[in-house]
Parts: C-alpha cells; structure tokens; sequence
C-alpha cells in the first residue's frame, strides 16, 4: 500500500489522481484507492481538508493531485445578494456547509433543507457538481463539528 502523508505547497507535475467527495476530503487518516486502483492510505496532519487541485506527497516520491468527486448537492440560484445572505443565514443556524458562489450557495442535498429553502422564496435546482464548502472563519484551519465545516456560524 502506497502511504501519503504530506501536503505540498508548490507547483509539481503529477503522477496519480485520487477522486474523493467531500466527506473523504475531510478526513486526516483515510484508506482509499488511487484512480488507478492502487491502494493508498492517507495519514495527513489533523484537522486537514483537501480541496480540489491540491498536490500530495507519496512515501515513493510520486506526487498525487486531489480531485473533487461530483457529488449530490442542493444549488440554491438568486440574483438577489439579500436574498441568498439570508438563505445563508438560515442554513448557517442550522450547521450546514455552504459552498459559495456568484448567484449561488450550494449545499450537500437533502430534501428539508431544499423545502427551507424555497420557502424563502427561493429556486433550488439539484445537481452532481465537485463540492468545496467554505473554510472557516477563524485561523487558518476550517472551524468543525466532527467530520463537517460550518458555514455561518462561530464560537467567539
């Protein structure tokens, strides 16, 4: 089994990609398959997420490019700022990871929070799209409840 335990922080080609959906991405210690097959098993500082695009390190001297997996989410569509701050907001108060973008929130899917939502008077359109919810607000590392990163919401 291939081990991999160090991020890398510059530019490297690459010679393996691993596809992992977000829950996977946010584990520190994870056993998993290359896109090859090739059994690798992560042991990563505690407390880190992989994102789409980072680089790692293998044992073997092989760097692996982190790819996000297309998973089921909930793509919330607004022309209205406001109106997506406060679907933030309700989601935000209800711990759910958001991920962020111009005239759109996404979210892991999940039928009562899509009815919440268009009770606010919003569109809500259910997609497989690459999930990287926001990182938390607090230091460098995302803020987190077990394995999930919130999204408006903090201990001050």
């Amino acid at each position: 089994m291939l081990n991999i335990s160090r991020k890398l922080h510059e530019h490297r080609a690459t010679d393996a990609r691993l596809t992992l959906p977000f829950q996977m991405r946010s584990k520190s210690r994870l056993r998993t398959n290359l896109d090859t097959g090739e059994e690798v098993g992560l042991i990563l500082e505690r407390g880190s997420v992989l994102r789409g695009g980072d680089l790692l390190l293998a044992d073997d001297g092989r760097v692996i490019e982190i790819v996000a997996a297309p998973e089921t989410v909930s793509k919330v569509l607004s022309a209205d700022p406001w109106q997506l701050a406060r679907a933030a907001y309700h989601l935000g108060n209800r711990h759910v990871a958001l991920q962020m973008g111009q005239g759109w929130l996404r979210y892991q899917h999940d039928h009562v929070l899509d009815e919440m939502v268009r009770g606010l008077g919003l569109a809500v359109e259910v997609e497989a799209a690459p999930f990287e919810p926001e990182g938390g607000a607090y230091g460098s590392t995302p803020h987190r409840h077990g394995n999930v990163l919130l999204a408006g919401h903090g201990h001050g």
